[in-house]
């Protein structure tokens, strides 16, 4: 039995490699949270490396009123979180029509959906464009959230279908006896059992939206309807704008996803692993 519990070279190999990997992913975050509290003087005469010499807060407080801070952190939180709910109820609807239901043209409809995970959104920018100018959602809120929905969504079909696909047919029989129409089984019956893929979708859309950067700068003209990754790079070109001062800047940016994140830790975890334990 101890033969069995001592590790082996190999062991420990892949455990130096994953260690490594974990200080290759924490070290920018580390020198972020360094700078972010060292003042411009302490950075010129010790360099990124060097603790600071005291807690310098003005590069947070000048990043936080500059951008209109609180601003951005709303617009953010809203586009990121009516797109999360919103994409995973298309998502839903979609892979209950494909997965479930089984629909005509279901293959084919699956490879759309798949090909729409591939395109480059450089590809979608001129399109799209000229289509929120003829709607008048041009510089809203609104036309990135419909973008972003339609784009989550197609990712989240192409999920869900093929989780769906192996959905347990005894539930919705069992369900049609009782008298439950499709509306009713999707409600109590499909959503409850798949509720954990259902929340990791959520927290992933979530995510990606926040952090994008390309569709919000094309759609988004106005500063009071940008976000979070616009303000930390519309900053981070001025040229008065000092190291620290970036750094706090890009820690601001980080702070919100990474509380999201730690919440829904275990949310994320339990809907991961689900489908290894059934």
């Amino acid at each position: 039995m101890s033969m069995s519990r001592k590790r082996r070279p190999l062991d420990w190999l892949l455990l130096g490699v994953a260690v490594l990997g974990a200080l290759v992913v924490v070290a920018p975050l580390l020198l972020i949270l360094l700078n972010s509290f060292k003042s411009p003087d302490d950075y010129n005469q010790g360099g990124p490396l060097q603790l600071p010499s005291h807690l310098y807060f003005d590069g947070l407080a000048r990043f936080w009123e500059a951008s209109d801070f609180p601003v951005k952190l709303w617009n953010s939180i809203f586009i990121s979180a009516m797109v999360s709910v919103l994409g995973v109820l298309v998502s839903l609807f979609n892979a209950y029509a494909l997965g479930i239901g089984r629909a005509r043209g279901r293959l084919p409809l699956l490879v759309v959906f798949l090909l729409a995970n591939m395109l480059p959104q450089e590809a979608l920018l001129y399109p799209l464009y000229n289509m929120s100018k003829a709607v008048g959602l041009y510089d809203s809120q609104w036309s990135v959230i419909i973008i972003f929905t339609v784009i989550q969504s197609a990712f989240g079909t192409y999920l869900l279908t093929s989780v769906y696909s192996g959905f347990p047919r005894e539930l919705l029989e069992a369900a049609a006896m009782d008298g439950a129409g499709r509306w009713r089984a999707l409600w109590q019956v499909v959503v409850p059992v798949s509720w954990q893929t259902l929340s990791v979708l959520l927290i992933f859309f979530f995510i990606w939206t926040w952090n994008e950067f390309l569709i919000p700068t094309t759609f988004l003209v106005s500063n009071d309807k940008q976000t979070v990754p616009l303000a930390v790079a519309a900053l981070q070109g001025e040229k008065l704008m000092d190291v620290t001062t970036t750094s706090a800047s890009a820690l601001l940016g980080l702070i919100p996803t990474l509380v999201f994140f730690l919440i829904f830790q275990r949310t994320l975890t339990r809907g991961v692993t689900a489908g290894a334990v059934k």
